[in-house]
């Protein structure tokens, strides 16, 4: 059994050094994480983006569907929707390229892409990357880079102007340390359940 904000491990085990290893010892320990402290920790996140929404005060918001136990933001998306702002959803044109983004209306049909991630049915893509952009993060570091899946898209993307302004989202548990490669960007923010 393991506390709602610790990394379920083995007292002996530590986490790996290299990204690779580290991805799945991150993997492993969300998964890991009971349902019922995911959904409540999700609640936390969401009430949280929505407090930075209204600081922030974007009228289009590139989010994220989430996937392999990435914090569900759906209840999040809702809220955001109601108070007029435009959501955008990463779509995958091509591998080695950045993210184009769909825009998105809660209830609208999905399908999923070559790399398995819901988007929109219909691909209405806009022009530029969204001012603003929620970032799942499976780890991050006290400098604020994220960990990743490994496909480089968000970096890619993040190295393409306009740079939008960037909130990673992950829960506490998940910070690691690990550094950063060339290629890497790092984040503005980075919202956890506390």
């Amino acid at each position: 059994m393991t506390s709602p904000g610790s990394i379920p491990r083995n007292s002996d085990a530590q986490p790996p050094s290299g990204k690779a290893e580290l991805r799945q010892f991150m993997l492993a320990a969300r998964r890991a994480l009971a349902p019922q402290t995911r959904a409540q920790w999700d609640r936390e996140i969401a009430a949280k983006v929505v407090q930075w929404w209204r600081e922030s005060g974007v009228g289009t918001l590139g989010v994220y569907w989430p996937l392999r136990d990435e914090p569900n933001l759906q209840a999040c998306y809702a809220e955001l929707a109601e108070l007029g702002v435009k959501l955008l959803l990463p779509v995958v044109l091509a591998k080695q390229a950045p993210l184009a983004f769909a825009e998105w209306t809660i209830g609208e049909p999905m399908v999923k892409d070559a790399m398995g991630v819901a988007v929109p049915a219909l691909r209405r893509l806009v022009q530029d990357n969204p001012p603003a952009l929620l970032v799942p993060c499976l780890g991050y570091n006290a400098q604020g880079y994220r960990l990743g899946y490994g496909g480089g898209f968000y970096d890619r993307t993040l190295a393409r102007a306009p740079r939008p302004a960037t909130v990673g989202v992950a829960y506490r548990c998940l910070a690691a340390d690990f550094p950063s490669d060339g290629h890497d960007v790092a984040l503005d923010r980075i919202i956890t359940e506390d």
